[in-house]
């Protein structure tokens, strides 16, 4: 295979997009946000000259884009992207659903291609398509009850009840999404077994074989990107996007780090100055807990974002394997 102008950073690949491999890739790069994720996914995408599938479930809303720092107009042209840019805030979507869109639409990319690329920080996404999940029930009448409960209590009594349910869910979900920690506790109480017993044990057989990247990098080094990039995105207007969406601040999609925090400043709660200085503490706080959650993966190999040659390295070794 011919690099590309824009991976030049490397040597000529020793993979032959010509002849079909005996097995399919899916090459899947997680991390914590501000890694570098989408650089490194599009220099890939256009080594292994393969299409990258967003697994951040937060670059799915057309409305949603200076605050999920979706790629900008000029990454998407570089190389051929899915799940970006393909909902509405009003669309309810979940990682089940993804599992199966995704799914399909690697079936159709398999007939003309060996290699993909699955790219983003959502857990739960990029596990619903490596390793599937069991099917869930569903009781309704449990779910109005913590409902009720969530308007007398507010959700962190929602949230210390799951993590005595729990421990392991509560650790990996995020706090303050009501969605999540509902449906966990909707679960729980529903079987008298933890929602994370149910998520699948052993992986689902996949038409693929996966080669899992993570990026990772020095802590300080990671937090003064995650600083950064909030100030980048105020630049680039992301008070005015939030503000443009203040009719639909309810709605679960925008329950969201970046949104929320803008919203308690436009319903007069807090200054725009705390509002954001609030935006990159969270940021902070999620991106530890993203990496919480991969640490627990299993198959994951470590590079730091920067070292391309390594990381080429180990996923053509595992194509030549």
């Amino acid at each position: 295979m011919r690099a590309s102008k824009a991976s030049t950073i490397w040597v000529t690949s020793m993979y032959n997009q010509e002849s079909s491999l005996s097995k399919k890739i899916l090459i899947t790069v997680v991390g914590p946000t501000a890694v570098g994720k989408t650089a490194l996914s599009i220099k890939l995408a256009n080594y292994f000259e393969c299409p990258i599938l967003s697994a951040d479930s937060r670059q799915f809303f057309k409305e949603m884009s200076i605050g999920t720092a979706k790629p900008t107009p000029k990454e998407l042209a570089q190389a051929e992207h899915h799940f970006v840019d393909f909902l509405s805030v009003k669309d309810e979507y979940s990682a089940g659903k993804f599992e199966r869109d995704c799914l399909e639409k690697l079936d159709e990319i398999f007939e003309e291609k060996d290699v993909a690329i699955l790219s983003g920080g959502s857990g739960l996404y990029v596990n619903a398509v490596l390793l599937g999940f069991d099917d869930l029930p569903k009781a309704p009448e449990i779910r109005n009850e913590l409902m009720s409960k969530l308007d007398l209590q507010g959700l962190p009594a929602l949230f210390e009840q799951l993590k005595a349910l729990d421990p392991s869910k509560a650790s990996r979900v995020d706090p303050n999404n009501m969605q999540r920690v509902v449906r966990a506790l909707e679960v729980c109480l529903a079987t008298g077994k933890p929602y994370s017993s149910f998520t699948s044990s052993a992986k689902k057989k996949r038409p693929f074989t996966p080669v899992v990247i993570g990026l990772t990098m020095d802590r300080s080094v990671l937090y003064d990107r995650i600083n950064s990039r909030v100030d980048q995105m105020v630049d680039q207007g992301l008070v005015e996007e939030v503000k443009n969406l203040l009719d639909k601040k309810n709605l679960n999609a925008l329950n969201t780090v970046g949104y929320k925090e803008l919203f308690d400043h436009f319903d007069g709660k807090k200054s725009l100055e705390a509002s954001i200085d609030e935006i990159k503490q969270s940021t902070r706080r999620f991106a530890k807990r993203q990496m919480t959650w991969f640490k627990r993966m299993d198959g994951i190999n470590w590079f730091d974002p920067l070292n391309g040659r390594k990381i080429i390295d180990h996923i053509e070794s595992e194509i030549n394997e």
